[in-house]
């Protein structure tokens, strides 16, 4: 695999994991799928994923559209084989992401696309929110014993209990992830509350699976502590095909990305306020006022209010002590503007 192992392999110790999803915005042409790859290296991905049709495995003729956005497919199905690659070249892309240093992904949508994934070294799955509640394509894939990032995304609570069931008895390492099947998703449907319900309820690494096109809801689920994050990637938002909407630019992944990895450095370092402090020692004297005189002070002039100020930087008596010197006198004569200090006092 050219040195690149499963993700428990390469993420051992590491942060959110961050998969780029290309799906099908290559629009079949392997040139593309293999540009989206070096886009979502370049980007900050740390993994790509792409969805492996076989048509006449996964469908019939008879299925509906989506949304009806080809112009030069008659159908669903028409499409989905106009998206397939061979053996060959799914291994190609594998190779490629692995010499990009990334892990490489896949959503099977039958026990032949597994099979052929299988075959050519996929190192991770991910169970499509369609696919849920497959029985012969999820036995295929726990075979494999490889990692499963399972879709939340049209299932329901039932639905998602047996899935993680299935998995846990054969001890597969899995994350489930929250996703809301909306394209785009608004902010009322990305459902960031039930990130702690899946920890708390199923007890197993949980990560976001986002559709709204924008980088806010990833930032937030990191800051809940997220295992992965997927979304969609596009080149351009002027590119052709169904996800471009829900997608985010590869400038904006990167932006992203780089938003997780601040959010994870700021999380794994507590702050100490007093340790802080202590290290802004300098910055302190710089910034804070000292106790200086108002008005020049005779020896043995007891001080008033108006005897006094406050000015930077902090190098005499801290401004905190004001209100104890109102009353006591000075040992000798002080001059205007000078710094007070506790040997200027009787």
């Amino acid at each position: 695999m050219n040195g690149i192992g499963t993700t428990t392999e390469v993420r051992a110790g590491a942060g959110c994991l961050l998969i780029a999803e290309i799906a099908q915005a290559h629009d079949g042409s392997l040139g593309m799928a293999h540009a989206y790859i070096d886009a979502a290296a370049n980007a900050g991905a740390d993994a790509v994923k792409f969805q492996t049709h076989i048509a006449a495995e996964e469908s019939t003729p008879a299925e509906p559209w989506r949304v009806r956005f080809s112009p030069q497919d008659a159908t669903r199905y028409d499409y989905w084989r106009r998206m397939e690659f061979s053996e060959e070249q799914w291994l190609g892309l594998r190779k490629h992401a692995g010499e990009r240093k990334l892990i490489f992904m896949s959503s099977p949508f039958s026990v032949a696309a597994a099979e052929l994934l299988r075959r050519i070294g996929i190192q991770a799955w991910k169970i499509a929110s369609g696919e849920v509640n497959n029985p012969l394509l999820t036995a295929s894939i726990a075979d494999s014993k490889l990692p499963v990032y399972l879709s939340s995304g049209m299932s329901r609570m039932p639905e998602i209990q047996r899935a993680v069931d299935t998995f846990r008895r054969r001890a597969i390492e899995f994350t489930l992830l929250q996703c809301s099947s909306v394209y785009p998703c608004p902010a009322e449907k990305v459902g960031l509350n039930l990130i702690e319900d899946y920890k708390q309820r199923f007890r197993c690494p949980v990560g976001l699976s986002d559709h709204s096109g924008t980088i806010y809801p990833g930032l937030a689920a990191a800051t809940m502590g997220i295992a992965a994050l997927e979304v969609h990637i596009t080149l351009s938002r002027e590119s052709f095909g169904p996800d471009v909407a829900s997608s985010l630019t590869t400038v904006e992944f990167r932006q992203l990305a780089d938003g997780v990895r601040f959010i994870e450095r700021m999380l794994a370092n507590p702050v100490d306020k007093n340790a802080l402090a202590d290290e802004l020692e300098e910055t302190r004297r710089i910034f804070r006022k000292s106790i200086v005189t108002a008005c020049a002070l005779k020896a043995g002039e007891a001080i008033t209010p108006a005897s006094l100020t406050l000015k930077k930087p902090g190098i005499g008596l801290p401004a905190e002590r004001l209100s104890d010197l109102i009353g006591r006198a000075v040992r000798h004569a002080v001059p205007k503007g000078a710094f007070l200090a506790d040997q200027d006092l009787a």
